[in-house]
């Protein structure tokens, strides 16, 4: 019985000391990626650009939800799409408030669903539904109806925004991927009359095309794309991004993704990572819309950076292909930074009266160009390569594994693994270990010695 006795006392030390602090720095981590809040009043602005409408044009609606959608699945769709300029792209969303993608980055929708209905007369000829969290049936009720409203239109899902697709009930009897990790959450369980595929990046059945996680997005456009506009003209597309897995484009089949060891690093980051980096990111005009995205789809997915937006404008900041920013934070009031990132090929140039108002503001930390050098590069390469420097080479191969990014040229250097991300369990192990001695010897082994016959001898 005593035996029994302290292997409880060990393994409930064990779980309380490691499971409960990695728990709780596990979740908060989780939601200030997911649904970070903002700590700075919400401006009011009366100069809301939207771009202009052009009748002969078909339409994509780029899709907004309450509280937050995915950065990469909004960002690098809406920018591609516009960058062929045979389309009119719009942000949209329930309504016209403010919305937020994953780690922090605002924006204003272009126009809320009943807007686009009414500025059109018909559906969107393309929608496009990113990975957008149902956290509030109640404010995600509109982002399923309307989507319900155009089923006959053509819809496109990204990443786990097949997941949203799969439940308006438009996938029923369909072909359909979504992002690895739903496959292993079992998410795709609740839709089993969808014929879920695992190894292809896309897949296309009737008016619907779906496709796994993150990078995998962009073959789907470019599908879509090289169908509608012709393929020379996603081949010129996927040359401007130096993208370099077009082949995926022509042949979708891949090996799968598991959930499997690799996750460890990325589990540890989001719950021992106590000392994260605060990074700042540069908003400015004409900025590039899927440069930014690297910043937030590296750094702050990887549970080791917190992001904050920051510029001095006093209307929103509007990227090269016209989406309207909301910064989080004023030169003057920004936080304690140990970087500050200034995204895109062209940022010195076109963030130089910026840079200028930086250091004017009595600021010391001196920005960064992380996309200078690199107009050759894939925008993710030069992220996801200063993410080893900064952190530990196997975060950097779990951030391209996340993105489901395949290329073969990227040049990791840096630690091998996160000390800390791994030294604070062990630190814990060691804590719960001696705890559990502790009260082993202080009372179970007391109460043995107390219960033991007295000899009788004086």
């Amino acid at each position: 019985m005593k035996i029994v006795l302290r292997i409880v006392v060990y393994v409930m030390t064990f779980v309380i000391l490691f499971g409960g602090v990695g728990a709780f720095g596990y979740i908060r981590s989780n939601q200030g990626y997911w649904i970070p809040t903002r700590q700075t009043p919400m401006p009011d602005f009366q100069d809301v650009r939207v771009p202009e409408h052009h009748p002969e044009k078909p339409t994509v609606a780029v899709m907004l939800s309450n509280p937050t959608t995915e950065v990469f699945d909004f960002m690098v769709p809406y920018e591609m799409f516009a960058m062929t300029r045979a389309y009119n792209v719009y942000a949209v969303a329930p309504d016209k408030n403010v919305k937020t993608l994953s780690g922090g980055l605002d924006l204003m929708p272009h126009y809320s669903f009943d807007e686009l209905d009414r500025l059109l007369g018909k559906s969107p000829d393309l929608i496009v539904i990113p990975a957008m969290p149902r956290v509030d049936e109640a404010k995600y009720k509109p982002v399923r109806e309307w989507i319900q409203k155009h089923a006959d239109t053509k819809l496109l899902s990204i990443c786990a925004g097949g997941v949203n697709l799969a439940d308006t009930g438009l996938l029923k009897g369909k072909e359909a991927t979504t992002d690895w990790k739903s496959f292993d959450y079992h998410e795709i369980n609740k839709y089993p009359e969808t014929k879920w595929r695992r190894d292809l990046r896309y897949v296309a059945d009737g008016n619907i095309v779906s496709s796994a996680a993150l990078t995998s997005g962009i073959d789907a456009v470019l599908y879509v794309i090289s169908q509608q506009l012709g393929e020379p003209t996603a081949e010129k597309i996927a040359k401007e991004m130096n993208y370099p897995s077009y082949h995926f484009v022509k042949n979708p089949k891949v090996d799968p993704y598991y959930l499997d060891h690799t996750e460890v690093i990325f589990a540890f980051n989001q719950a021992f990572q106590w000392n994260k980096k605060s990074a700042g990111v540069l908003l400015y005009n004409g900025m590039d819309d899927g440069a930014l995205t690297t910043i937030f789809d590296t750094y702050a997915a990887s549970g080791t950076t917190k992001v904050h937006t920051i510029s001095d404008a006093k209307q929103p900041i509007v990227t090269k292909y016209h989406l309207n920013l909301v910064t989080r934070y004023q030169m003057s009031n920004a936080p304690k930074l140990d970087r500050m990132f200034v995204p895109g090929v062209k940022a010195e140039t076109l963030a130089a009266e910026d840079i200028k108002q930086w250091y004017e503001k009595g600021n010391n930390v001196v920005p960064e160009f992380i996309h200078s050098g690199t107009a050759e590069r894939f925008i993710f390469d030069a992220p996801l390569e200063d993410l080893a420097k900064q952190e530990d080479v196997l975060t950097a191969q779990y951030g391209a594994k996340r993105l489901e990014y395949r290329a073969t040229n990227l040049n990791f250097e840096g630690k091998p693994f996160s000390y800390e991300a791994f030294g604070i369990p062990a630190l814990l192990t060691l804590a719960a270990l001696l705890t559990a001695f502790y009260i082993d010897r202080r009372f179970i082994r007391k109460v043995k010695r107390d219960s033991q016959p007295s000899t009788g001898k004086i």
